[in-house]
């Protein structure tokens, strides 16, 4: 993965058994928009649309991770009022990069 130790991660990223990148890319992207606080609904799911297919799997198992923090977190790291951990700081800040470009 990306050199996270998985005990730090809230949930295991990455492919469901059978899944296809087309299908894993599709329910990644489904779940950027289905997060509970409309603000990271927006932001998350323009990500997902404009940055999900031209990841590598690395990414696309650290971004999983990211979708399995708190929203509430989530929306204190990328609105700068908190700093994200460590492990997922350079995807927050390129979410911030491409929320800032909109």
């Amino acid at each position: 993965m990306t050199g996270v130790p998985l005990d730090q991660l809230k949930e295991t990223p990455g492919a469901r058994p059978g899944e296809t990148r087309e299908v894993r890319i599709k329910r990644l992207g489904m779940r950027s928009m289905r997060r509970g606080i409309k603000e990271m609904d927006i932001i998350l799911h323009r990500y997902a649309t404009d940055r999900l297919a031209a990841m590598t799997d690395d990414e696309l198992d650290l971004y999983e991770a990211l979708l399995g923090e708190n929203d509430q977190d989530l929306y204190q790291w990328v609105s700068g009022q908190q700093e994200p951990p460590e492990h997922l700081s350079d995807l927050i800040q390129h979410i911030i990069g491409h929320t800032a470009m909109r």
